[in-house]
C-alpha cells in the first residue's frame, strides 16, 4: 500500500484490491480546493472518501475519471476495498457549529486505515468499537476551532492504540489555513521524527514490531 500526502487531508492510496489479477485501486481522502492555498490534488481516481462537505475537502472535480464517491456514514465494499463510514461532529458542540463528520475505515491488503476527517471533540465507546484493530491513524492535530487540537489528539490515539499514527491538518509550507502547526502535538506524544516524507509504502508485515510509531509527512 503506498500513501502519499497533498497536504491539509489528503492523502493518495494505491491499493491491491481483493483477487487476483486485478489493477491497483487508487483512493483519495478529503480533496481541497485552492483555498487552502496549496495545489489541489490531480490524478485518476477510482474511489474517493468525503469525511464533510466543505470546499476544503470535497473537490471531488479536481480528480479524473469516474470515481465512486463515500460521503455519509455506512458500510461499503467497492473497487474491491471495503469502507466502514462512522458519524462523528466536526465540533465540540454535537454539530451545532460547524455540523457532522465522517470518520472513514478502509480496509485493503490486510491492513486496517482510520481517517479522522475533520475530528472537533472525543471520541464515544461506541465509536471507538468501530474503529477497533487499526493499523493506521490519520489523525487532525490543527486545532484551533476546526478540529481537535495537539493534546486532544494524542488522547484519543492512546485509546485507539494503532501501530502508525499520521498526523493531518496542520500547518505546512504553503498553507493559509489557520491552524498549529506539527509542534505542540509532537510535544504532547512525546517524540516526532525530525526528517518527514511525502510517501511511505506499506506492508501488514513492517507494522508488526510498530507501537504507536509517528511518520510526518510532507508534500513533494
Amino acid at each position: 500500500m503506498l500513501i502519499q500526502y497533498y497536504g491539509h487531508s489528503c492523502f493518495k492510496i494505491t491499493t491491491k484490491p481483493a483477487g487476483r489479477g486485478r489493477e491497483d485501486v487508487v483512493v483519495f481522502f478529503d480533496p481541497f480546493d485552492k483555498s487552502v492555498g496549496l495545489r489541489p490534488p490531480q490524478g485518476q481516481a477510482d474511489l474517493v472518501l468525503v469525511s464533510h462537505n466543505h470546499s476544503d475537502h470535497n473537490n471531488v472535480s479536481a480528480l479524473k475519471g469516474e470515481p465512486y464517491v463515500i460521503d455519509i456514514p455506512g458500510e461499503y465494499s467497492a473497487k474491491g476495498v471495503n469502507v466502514i463510514g462512522i458519524t462523528s461532529f466536526h465540533d465540540n458542540k454535537e454539530g451545532t457549529e460547524r455540523g457532522t463528520n465522517t470518520i472513514f475505515v478502509l480496509e485493503s491488503e490486510d491492513l486496517r486505515v482510520c481517517h479522522l476527517g475533520d475530528l472537533g471533540t472525543d471520541l464515544s465507546e461506541k465509536q471507538l468499537e468501530k474503529i477497533n484493530g487499526i493499523d493506521i491513524l490519520m489523525v487532525p492535530i490543527g486545532g484551533r476551532n476546526y478540529t481537535i487540537d495537539g493534546e486532544k489528539a494524542v488522547d484519543i490515539i492512546k485509546k485507539i492504540e494503532p501501530k502508525m499514527i499520521i498526523p493531518m491538518h496542520y500547518k505546512i509550507k504553503g498553507s493559509t489555513v489557520e491552524v498549529d502547526d506539527e509542534k505542540k502535538f509532537c510535544s504532547e506524544i512525546g517524540s516526532c521524527p525530525k526528517e518527514k516524507v511525502s510517501k511511505i509504502n506499506i506492508k501488514k508485515k513492517d507494522l508488526e514490531e510498530k507501537e504507536m510509531a509517528v511518520v510526518i509527512m510532507d508534500i513533494e
